[in-house]
């Protein structure tokens, strides 16, 4: 199909992105990749008397470090997640996951803010953003990660907002991370995917550890339960099993379609937690 009529601005700017965009009213959209609202567009699912391209902001391109964290502009492409020296050394787990997006022409266009914004329930993201303990940015505003995913495509920002960098801490000493995900044979997006972030002392006991699950509820999600009880675990076989059996605790909207039951959901969680742990473990 032919997406309806709409105008199209390409602003240089945030303030002239803002400005279009409050001009444009509640029927203006920001088009970052293009990779969800242009499809939607076409089935017409979503019609858009303005869209707003982000694509020539140079300054949302950018990737900035200061005092240990890392800002990284809304517009840089999955591409360079996985590519840039300070985004594979400083966060790791951004980088892996963002190579698990897709393929290569997805990755090439896809952008950052894009996934973040568009909040689909099952994109990879999210979930290492939640783990990483990340701050969404807008033009007006910080809003931490836990408080930015709301609902089914549903996030925090308000209208007229633009998502301009996620702002994530560098990687810890004595920390490993790991994304593990079921994927969807077609998309590519996840069926079930889990980020986890461990940090042990010394001896190998588990100070710290953050565990996000996508995919398998309306909106992403830490594993707050299981993270609670790993702590000050060795992270042996039995502590594992005890985590795994708090999925059922999580309180959250679980999926269900033709994809996999709830039922199936949750045992997918359970089994891509485990992997991430052992695997985070292990890159300590």
């Amino acid at each position: 199909m032919i997406p309806k009529e709409f105008d199209y601005v390409a602003p240089t700017s945030v303030g002239e992105a803002v400005t279009a965009l409050q001009q444009g009213g509640e029927d203006a959209k920001v088009l970052a990749g293009g990779h969800s609202l242009i499809p939607t567009m076409k089935l017409r699912l979503a019609a858009p008397t303005l869209l707003v391209d982000l694509g020539r902001i140079e300054d949302l391109k950018q990737i900035r470090g200061s005092n240990g964290t890392l800002d990284v502009g809304s517009m840089v492409t999955h591409y360079r997640l996985h590519t840039e020296g300070d985004i594979t050394s400083g966060v790791p787990l951004l980088a892996e996951t963002a190579y698990s997006i897709g393929d290569s022409q997805v990755r090439a266009r896809g952008t950052l803010g894009g996934s973040i914004a568009h909040a689909d329930p099952a994109a990879d993201l999210p979930a290492a953003i939640l783990v990483l303990g990340g701050t969404i940015v807008t033009n007006n505003r910080e809003i931490p990660a836990t408080d930015f995913f709301l609902d089914l495509f549903t996030t925090a920002l308000e209208p007229g907002e633009i998502l301009t960098a996620v702002r994530l801490p560098r990687a810890k000493d004595r920390t490993g991370s790991a994304y593990v995900k079921i994927r969807n044979k077609a998309s590519h997006y996840a069926l079930v995917g889990a980020a986890a972030v461990v940090t042990l002392d010394a001896d190998g006991t588990c100070t710290d550890i953050a565990i996000g699950i996508t995919g398998a509820g309306v909106k992403p999600f830490r594993m707050t339960a299981a993270e609670d009880i790993l702590k000050g675990t060795r992270l042996g076989d039995a502590d594992l099993q005890g985590a795994v059996g708090k999925v059922n605790a999580v309180d959250i909207d679980w999926m269900s379609d033709l994809f996999g039951s709830e039922e199936y959901r949750k045992h997918l969680a359970g089994v891509v937690t485990r992997r991430a742990i052992e695997t985070a473990r292990s890159r300590v």
